[in-house]
């Protein structure tokens, strides 16, 4: 029962889940600078993400499992794979993952109002899905991160904004691009992990075609352009939201969000750029993870400080 439970905690995939709230904090953040944040849709907008989220790692543990991909890997075993719980035991869990999303999303289109958001919802899922489901899955042909940088990035964090705000700002869509990129990098690092053992089943990532030393060059960049990113995000919502704000104290906040943004670059990316491989690239996997978190967290408490000293 024990070991069971345990499987069952790593087909979730818990270290990715920061890719899943990031966005949605950060979108909540955008909405509180635009003087129209609402606690009730941010959480019906984080339920929506954790669900797809967990959704599409578990729908990547069946069809990875049923195609052999995950036989021989460097990760923790994968449900299927490792024949632990039957394979439609896996999916069913997966379809009530999707299920939850919907019934969440449904709720929270019934509060804002927005039923045109159903598209979005809709090709969300379908991206989920045929990552590795399907005959011709694009997460096996290098789209991986586009994927997560639209859904996860983009759509997560000016869905989240929009369903509050009724609009989102041009700087509300850097910030999203900002923390879409940390997701990619969560996947390059994931796929970088596994480079060598992906090919041999046809799993060709943007890692694998990239090549190793550049697969590790493309996470650092995906790790450092949302320093930038973040900066001009908070630099367009001052001048938007707070015009008046001192410039000395724009700058004090800038300067904390780049120490600890540097902080969390260079912690995630020491084992990468030490050429670490295998399971010894967990620490960077977990990092990257929390950068994104804190990213997000960072960001928006600097936008409420912009808010509430003006």
């Amino acid at each position: 029962m024990k070991s069971s439970a345990v499987s069952w905690v790593e087909v979730v995939r818990l270290r990715t889940l920061p890719a899943a709230i990031a966005p949605v904090l950060l979108g909540t953040g955008v909405a509180f600078a635009l003087g129209a944040a609402s606690w009730a849709r941010a959480l019906l907008a984080a339920g929506v993400a954790l669900a797809l989220q967990i959704g599409c790692n578990i729908a990547n543990d069946y069809f990875d499992g049923l195609r052999g991909v995950d036989d021989v890997r460097c990760g923790p075993p994968r449900l299927t794979a490792s024949g632990a719980v039957a394979p439609a035991a896996v999916m069913a869990l997966a379809l009530a993952s999707f299920a939850v999303a919907v019934a969440l999303g449904l709720a929270l289109l019934a509060l804002c109002g927005q039923w045109w958001m159903l598209g979005l919802g809709a090709a969300a899922i379908a991206a989920a899905w045929f990552y590795t489901g399907g005959p011709r899955p694009y997460g096996y042909r290098g789209l991986g991160e586009v994927f997560v940088f639209l859904f996860f990035g983009l759509m997560a964090t000016c869905g989240t904004t929009y369903v509050q705000a009724g609009r989102v700002p041009l700087w509300g869509w850097v910030a999203g691009a900002g923390v879409g990129l940390i997701a990619c990098a969560l996947l390059m690092v994931n796929n970088l992990r596994d480079i060598h053992t992906d090919p041999v089943h046809g799993k060709i990532t943007l890692a694998v075609r990239l090549g190793e030393r550049r697969a590790r060059q493309a996470f650092m960049i995906l790790l450092i352009a949302p320093c930038l990113l973040g900066l001009l995000a908070l630099a367009g919502a001052g001048a938007e939201v707070a015009p008046f704000f001192p410039r000395p104290g724009m700058a004090l906040l800038m300067a904390a969000l780049l120490a600890l943004w540097g902080l969390m670059v260079r912690r995630a990316g020491r084992p990468v750029l030490r050429l670490a491989i295998g399971r010894d690239l967990a620490p960077s996997l977990r990092d990257a993870g929390l950068y994104e978190l804190l990213y997000s967290l960072s960001l928006t408490g600097a936008l409420v400080a912009l808010v509430a000293l003006v």
